[in-house]
């Protein structure tokens, strides 16, 4: 019972045992209840019935309890139906409060319940009257903390009031700033969203007010905000109005105030709305923010609809994605700091403690990140595949680290496709590139033989930049390697045994660790899958096919290597190749090559080789005569056709007519000279033949010096010495494509050191026309020895005739025949003796003009060779003293050699 003494102090009257008891702590603790419940400090209150039911769901939920919050959702859909109720929200803000701890001090409810937790004010108790029993009323301190805590629930109003009277209460550091604690490694590894949502100080929240200094606070409202506000104009729009646009306008949104100029591409504000000039500077600066966004989020809606961008433009899309995902998450922070939402449903609105000048600290971060996002989106355009991780991983040289670290996820990202892609090519040989987005591409339209050199390359374009070209060769020939065992060598040994399958980048952050190390791990995956793959392939090419045993053959025969063989063919042949060219047949000329065959040591060669040596007849030109048209040929198939190739084998053709020309200009002067021994005792007796012999003998010395020097320069100048430079890089080789070049590097230069080539075309026709002259000159002595012999002949017949008569007593001739005899010798001496003279020296003039105009094109020419094979030709200056250009020419040459030492 409540009573007031003499002097107005209230006391309370307790029935308790024999009398009654006055205290004034009852008082104080009446006074002090009075004062909680008459303070005018509330905070705002919307009742909004949806977010509340969804509360309660939510916690439902978190407690696995989702067939009670199916319930509770029918339920409230049932009560919503119904007129029975007219405060609902009343009731789920009941049953939302009974449902949480109170016991918990980071509830959160509203954090008050350690507000009661705190020791009422000393004042209260001053004065105290004490009854006769005092120890009933007067309280402890955990007690009475007890008592509050238990019964005053967790009512906004009621903690608030406590507040009031009591000041705040202190409030640990990592709530301050709403940070929970953490070590410094796990902090660094959070995305970058989450970081800044955890640094974003609380201030917006009804816990924020409890870090306010640590003062008592009068009774009845609190005092308003510290932070000074400058007078606003009439009309002008508020700057909590301006970062609520802001924060839309980082979205692509149009806000109230700023919206999207279309003329000018940017974010601004409406010369119309009044805004302060300091104001309207910092929205141009932050709506920047937003316009970057907008470039980002157009590139990546646009590409990932578009099936052709492949696996790696998808990828770059996903991280772009992703980097957009931890934007939004700052975002999301960013607006709960405009408006908190309590666990009831309940907003509670405050003065924004986030200005236009913290929302710019806060951004500088995100919108360093997007401006290089756009960047890079603006580089990216138009690229697709390997050339799209080429334009991003030019980005990674930079001197940022932060900078660098995006582009570098960035990339693990983009090029885990691409080594998917590559794995699969190097370890199985398949290549599934739907979009063509790898830099190995494969022809379908080419037939298996030609599966090495044109059904698969390389798309130089969609090489990334951080693999190397040899690299990318390498990766190219592995793949080509297996394909070619499986296709054209029907070889079925499993990829897996050929080289040790590798774990592949099965996750972007394995493809970041390979990329890290590219002059390591990643090369050294390459080099063993190439070295294991070509050295099988070579292994299976020698040993099934006889790779190498082709390649001798080729030197051997085609080359003109096996010098019995092609002595021996030369002299069968030689009766059918002086011959019509339309007048021989394949199958006689090919019974002419098997006797060849096995006559000399060619018949223990490999019965695979020898069966691919066959006889080819070339093209007929009118007057051809065999020699003209007879060529060997070889046959090749299956995959030593890899290595000749058509192209191959129309060279060999090529410098097998020169080589066997040249070997039937030897063959001839071989024969002129054996005339010449084999008549020259029956011919001794007609001394009138001395000049014209002795002029075919000089002849026939200048011809067969020529062409030994010429078959010198060609046998060992140019076929030896690339045959031994061709076999060394053979037995080096490390693959097929090696192997491959060499022997076209072999090719290329017998042809253009034996003058085969466009640039030697006139060197060409002036050796062919000197051959031609060997051939005429054949031709005349033939006509000389035969006319001489017929004389010879008539002159031992004339003889003869008068040894007899003599022998049967008569007159050996008589007057008229001797005078006839005469008559006949004296017209062969002025007659056939001067037109063989005047005939051999059109052959010589003719001759030595075109050796003369042959030794200055070889002086002219560009080879250092040529140019010694005319010094060798003219050894001891013959034709230099009939041709004065020779001099000019020697001097210049001469010149250009000091020149050079």
């Amino acid at each position: 019972m409540l009573l007031e003494d003499a002097e107005g102090t209230p006391y309370v009257l307790l029935a308790e045992g024999p009398g009654w008891m006055q205290t004034s702590e009852v008082a104080h603790q009446f006074q002090y209840a009075v004062r909680v419940i008459g303070s005018n400090y509330a905070p705002t209150i919307e009742r909004d019935e949806f977010l509340v039911a969804e509360k309660i769901k939510k916690e439902l939920l978190k407690q696995k309890r989702e067939g009670d919050a199916a319930l509770f959702s029918e339920l409230h859909r049932k009560l919503q139906s119904q007129s029975v109720l007219k405060n609902r929200w009343s009731v789920l803000y009941l049953l939302l409060s009974l449902s949480e701890d109170p016991r918990k001090p980071s509830s959160r409810v509203g954090n008050y319940g350690a507000l009661f937790a705190q020791p009422l004010p000393r004042d209260a108790l001053s004065t105290p009257f004490y009854c006769t029993r005092p120890q009933s009323l007067a309280l402890g301190y955990s007690e009475r903390t007890a008592a509050l805590s238990g019964s005053v629930g967790t009512s906004g109003i009621s903690s608030l009031g406590v507040y009031t009277l009591n000041g705040p209460t202190p409030t640990p550091q990592s709530l301050l700033f709403g940070q929970p604690p953490q070590s410094a490694a796990a902090a660094a590894a959070q995305p970058l969203g989450s970081r800044l949502a955890w640094t974003l100080p609380v201030s917006s929240s009804p816990s924020s007010a409890l870090a306010q200094p640590a003062t008592r606070a009068p009774l009845g409202p609190p005092p308003p905000a510290s932070r000074a506000v400058a007078p606003r104009r009439d009309g002008e729009v508020s700057e909590a109005a301006l970062v609520r646009d802001l924060l839309y306008v980082f979205q692509g949104i149009d806000g109230k105030f700023i919206k999207m100029n279309a003329q000018e591409d940017c974010y601004k504000i409406d010369s119309k709305v009044v805004v302060c000039k300091p104001h309207r500077d910092l929205c141009s600066r932050l709506s920047e923010l937003g316009w970057l966004h907008n470039k980002v989020r157009k590139y990546t809606d646009t590409r990932s609809l578009d099936l052709a961008f492949g696996l790696v433009g998808q990828s770059f899309c996903a991280a772009l994605h992703q980097e957009l995902k931890e934007y939004y998450r700052l975002l999301s922070v960013l607006h709960s700091q405009l408006q908190v939402e309590d666990e009831q449903g309940v907003t509670v609105y405050t003065e924004s403690t986030l200005t236009l000048r913290r929302l710019l600290v806060w951004t500088y971060d995100p919108k360093f990140r997007l401006k290089m996002l756009a960047a890079l989106v603006d580089f990216c355009q138009g690229r697709k595949g390997g050339e799209l991780a080429s334009a991003v991983h030019s980005y990674t040289k930079t001197g940022d680290p932060q900078m660098r670290a995006l582009i570098q996820h960035i990339l693990s990202l983009v090029s885990h496709p691409i080594l998917n892609f590559l794995y699969r090519w190097i370890y199985d040989g398949e290549l599934e590139d739907t979009y063509h987005e790898f830099f190995v591409a494969s022809d379908p339209n080419v037939k298996t033989d030609r599966l090495w050199h044109d059904k698969y390359s390389l798309r130089k374009s969609m090489i990334p930049s951080f693999i190397t070209m040899d690299q990318a060769r390498k990766v190219l020939l592995i793949g080509k390697s297996i394909n070619f065992l499986h296709q054209v060598c029907h070889d079925r040994t499993p990829p897996g045994k050929i080289t040790p399958a590798s774990t592949s980048a099965d996750t972007p952050k394995d493809a970041a660790e390979l990329l890290s190390d590219l002059e390591g791990a990643f090369q050294a995956k390459i080099d063993v899958a190439y070295k294991d793959t070509s050295k099988y392939l070579l292994d299976v090419l020698n040993r099934d096919y006889l790779l190498l045993e082709h390649l001798q053959a080729m030197r051997r025969y085609l080359l003109l290597g096996q010098g019995d063989f092609i002595r021996h063919l030369m002299d069968l042949l030689k009766p059918e190749l002086v011959r019509q060219a339309t007048t021989l047949y394949q199958h006689n000329l090919t019974g002419i090559l098997e006797t060849a065959v096995r006559a000399t040591n060619a018949q223990f060669d490999n019965a695979e080789i020898l069966k691919r040596l066959d006889v080819r007849l070339l093209e007929v030109s009118p007057g051809d005569t065999g020699w003209d048209v007879f060529s060997l040929d070889y046959h090749v198939d299956g995959p030593i056709a890899t290595l000749f190739t058509r192209e191959c084998m129309g060279h060999y053709l090529r410098v097998f007519n020169f080589l066997w020309r040249a070997k039937r200009m030897e063959y001839t002067l071989t024969d002129i000279w054996k005339g010449q021994m084999c008549n020259a005792k029956q011919l001794k007796t007609m001394p009138e033949l001395s000049g014209v012999l002795h002029q075919c003998h000089i002849l026939a010395s200048e011809m067969v010096h020529f062409i030994h020097q010429m078959q010198y320069y060609i046998t060992f100048e140019v076929l030896e010495c690339s045959w031994d430079e061709l076999w060394n890089k053979v037995k080096q080789a490390q693959d097929l494509d090696h192997i491959i070049a060499a022997h076209d590097v072999f090719l290329d230069t017998i042809i253009s050191r034996c003058l085969l080539d466009n640039n030697s075309r006139s060197l060409l026709n002036q050796l062919r026309a000197i051959f031609d002259q060997i051939i005429e000159f054949q031709n005349a002595q033939d006509s000389i020895y035969r006319l001489a012999l017929e004389e010879h002949t008539l002159r031992l017949q004339f003889e003869e005739k008068k040894r007899q008569r003599e022998e049967e007593g008569e007159w050996g001739v008589t007057a008229e025949q001797e005078a006839e005899e005469k008559k006949r010798i004296q017209e062969f001496q002025e007659t056939t003796i001067l037109k063989m003279r005047a005939q051999l020296r059109l052959l010589t003039h003719f001759y030595q003009t075109l050796v003369q105009q042959f030794l200055l094109l070889l002086m002219e020419s560009s080879d250092e060779s040529l140019r010694f094979l005319s010094f060798r030709l003219d050894f001891n200056e013959h034709y230099r003293a009939r041709e004065p250009r020779l001099r000019a020419s020697l001097g210049a040459t001469r010149g250009r050699r000091l020149s050079n030492i």
